[in-house]
């Protein structure tokens, strides 16, 4: 869930036309190939129809819908499914960089939604969340083909 900063005004001159804005929620329709989602979006809006601000996180809950649509189009897990799964190994952030050899702070990157996973960390997550069994190997390093 996207918290609204408690620290932003209630209201603020529309930077274009002057006319006053009023912090509120609005569904917003993201979309990413044919898959849609509406969330409620928070911002600066006028009253009626018009141009809206976003501040601060305002569009943390729009990207957050983005990542779930590509997460199902794509197969790219989103931060949620990439704590999800990693916690479920019981691996810190750093372990599991480690393991996945993409680097220590790699984990912290994906969960914070500032990098998305390559192709191969994606389908290992994948295959450890189905198979959390075959951590064991990949630890000793004795994975077979």
């Amino acid at each position: 869930m996207v918290r609204i900063s408690s620290q932003v005004p209630e209201t603020m001159p529309c930077p274009e036309t002057g006319a006053p804005l009023r912090r509120d929620t609005r569904p917003f329709v993201v979309r990413y190939k044919d898959l849609e989602a509406t969330v409620d979006l928070p911002g600066y809006y006028p009253d009626g129809e018009g141009e809206s601000v976003h501040v601060g996180d305002d569009m943390a809950v729009a990207d957050q819908a983005l990542r779930l649509l590509k997460e199902r189009a794509d197969g790219v897990p989103s931060p949620t499914t990439i704590r999800r799964i990693r916690t479920k190994l019981s691996l810190s952030q750093r372990e599991a960089g480690v393991l996945f050899k993409v680097g220590p702070a790699a984990f912290d990157k994906y969960e914070r939604s500032l990098v998305e996973p390559s192709g191969p960390t994606s389908q290992l997550l994948r295959i450890l969340d189905r198979h959390p069994e075959l951590l064991a190997e990949l630890r000793s390093g004795d994975v077979q083909s």
